[in-house]
């Protein structure tokens, strides 16, 4: 069993900004699944999936907003007994240009308090994740409100074709393994 977390907050209000990217993701990853719709369930909203392989897999958006994430995550992991290499984590990067994906097997959250609550919950930094770029916020802009902003109308063409190859990415850890995933997606997304 594997678990993929996409990180963001819950509500109309948060719906398209850049700190949602990990829902958005896995909205895109769930649209391939026909018939799977999310529940309620470890604070979250969550899709239990059987992909053609008969392999099961899990969904998990966290809507405990944002900086409480691991508090949902942790649940599903102790409940499911998932291991930890089996967690996916898929959240927004200020540090990356818009678009580019990065996977990473472990390491510190690089500021992403969302990722930060996670490894805290999880007790340690060896869990995969998924970063994509949101690009950095422009001069006079503070990082906490750039990332609750709305994607422009200039990026939305880019973004769509990014949240498509992002999802792919996610399909690809999900069938193979985090080195394939890493070789095959670490770069712009949008070409």
């Amino acid at each position: 069993m594997k678990l993929v977390v996409g990180l963001g907050n819950p509500g109309m209000k948060y719906r398209q900004t850049r700190h949602n990217i990990g829902y958005l993701v896995l909205s895109e990853l769930l649209l391939r699944y026909a018939g799977c719709s999310p529940k309620s369930k470890f604070h979250g909203d969550f899709v239990d999936i059987r992909d053609k392989n008969n392999e099961t897999f899990f969904l998990l958006c966290p809507t405990t907003y944002m900086n409480h994430s691991g508090t949902s995550v942790a649940e599903a992991v102790r409940f499911y007994k998932i291991p930890l290499e089996n967690i996916l984590i898929v959240c927004d990067d200020l540090n990356l240009p818009f678009t580019k994906l990065r996977f990473r097997n472990e390491g510190s959250s690089g500021g992403q308090k969302g990722l930060a609550d996670i490894l805290r919950a999880l007790g340690t930094e060896k869990i995969a994740r998924l970063r994509f770029g949101i690009g950095e916020p422009p001069a006079r802009i503070d990082a906490s409100d750039y990332v609750l902003m709305n994607f422009t109308e200039k990026e939305k063409p880019e973004l769509l074709i990014a949240l498509k190859k992002a999802a792919d990415a996610v399909q690809c850890w999900l069938d193979y393994n985090i080195v394939e995933a890493m070789n095959k997606y670490n770069g712009t997304i949008s070409n």
